[in-house]
């Protein structure tokens, strides 16, 4: 892959090229806030805490309303607030307020309503999202954790070749039947095997267009699969720094042991995977398929070629059978990404990763790079 060319930052480029919107098609953008209500007289502007939520608004609210939505032919470029959730792919609440102070219905007055509907906030609401998508008939994006680095690199390269280079890899990797990752940390390895089945290997590949319901995830630029089972031990990096090691089988973390840090974050995890054990369900397993810089935001770095990631949690947005009806409780039905990458995790080498197919052995990643195998793929 010849490295990333970064254009200026255009939204009419990207609306157009990610949608091929249809004249008089309506699109809205929606953001998270701990209270909604501060949207009223964009209020929310005043507070240097709303990073994410600025450049929703400078960027794309203004950006349709200075002249985007006239060379785009669209109508709409409404901005609402819903109150922020407490992790990633949460269902969202109903309640929202737009810029006036009105309250209104997510799926009474939004979901219906409008074309296209842009989600930029602090956690990913892909999940959610996708099936209000599939019930009530829009396209979408998610654009959580939205930076000025993501401006600059990874929503300024053209889709159409982000999705003829996802795909190309789709196609290296797609029915596989396993995958084995060998992990490094502090002088101990570990391996985690990942069960494919010979499925059809899914791309995140940016563009949403025509007829079909569907959300992109931004920056896109990903292959993926829903394991169908999984079994080993692997090193996971929690929020604090404090790394401990994961205990699967059948599918599932089943237990976590603390290598180093904090004893209390791997107590309290035992204890949510004791409670509820699906939160603890191998739900992804995902590869980067872009050059692009790392952004300190997983949408991005998860997006880089040679880095992977490993989800737990539900998986009904990409075809898996974890909904969140199956969690103990609504507030863990999350979908949780585990990106292993030299700059998200530095403590964590992954020294090989290799795919089983057909009866043949291909090395795919060596060291956070992508093997002769990915990148034979790419000429």
């Amino acid at each position: 892959m010849d490295k990333q060319k970064f254009a200026p930052f255009s939204l009419t480029r990207l609306l157009k090229t990610v949608f091929a919107p249809k004249p008089g098609e309506r699109i809205a953008i929606l953001i998270d806030l701990p209270d909604p209500r501060l949207v009223k007289d964009l209020a929310f502007l005043k507070d240097a805490r709303f990073t994410i939520q600025r450049n929703a608004h400078d960027v794309f609210y203004l950006g349709l309303k200075n002249g985007g939505l006239a060379e785009l032919k669209l109508t709409g470029g409404d901005l609402f607030a819903y109150q922020i959730t407490s992790g990633s792919n949460l269902d969202l609440p109903d309640k929202a307020f737009d810029p006036t102070g009105r309250e209104i219905s997510l799926e009474r007055d939004i979901y219906p309503n409008y074309n296209i509907i842009l989600c930029i906030s602090t956690y990913s609401a892909t999940a959610p999202l996708t099936a209000f998508a599939k019930q009530f008939g829009f396209r979408g994006a998610t654009l959580h954790g939205l930076n000025d680095i993501i401006l600059r690199t990874g929503l300024s390269v053209d889709y159409n070749e982000v999705s003829r280079a996802a795909e190309k890899l789709r196609l290296g990797l797609t029915r596989a039947d396993s995958f084995e990752i060998d992990f490094e940390v502090n002088g101990q390895k570990q391996m985690l095997r990942l069960l494919c089945g010979r499925q059809e290997a899914q791309k995140s590949h940016g563009l949403c267009r025509g007829e079909k319901s569907d959300v992109a995830n931004l920056p896109a630029g990903e292959v993926y699969f829903v394991p169908e089972g999984a079994e080993g031990v692997f090193p996971m990096r929690y929020e604090d720094g404090t790394i401990g090691l994961m205990e699967v089988a059948h599918g599932r973390i089943q237990q976590a042991t603390l290598l180093h840090g904090q004893q209390r974050m791997v107590d309290a995890h035992n204890q949510k995977l004791k409670s509820d054990p699906v939160t603890g369900e191998i739900g992804e397993l995902g590869f980067g398929t872009q050059e692009l810089p790392p952004s300190g935001r997983d949408i991005q770095d998860e997006k880089i070629f040679g880095t992977l990631h490993v989800a737990t949690g539900r998986s009904d947005h990409l075809g898996g059978k974890l909904t969140p009806d199956k969690f103990a409780t609504a507030s863990n039905a999350t979908h949780d990404d585990i990106l292993f990458s030299p700059t998200k995790t530095p403590e964590i080498r992954v020294t090989q990763v290799r795919m089983y197919r057909d009866g043949r052995l291909e090395t795919v990643i060596e060291n956070y790079q992508p093997s002769a195998y990915l990148r034979q793929l790419l000429a």
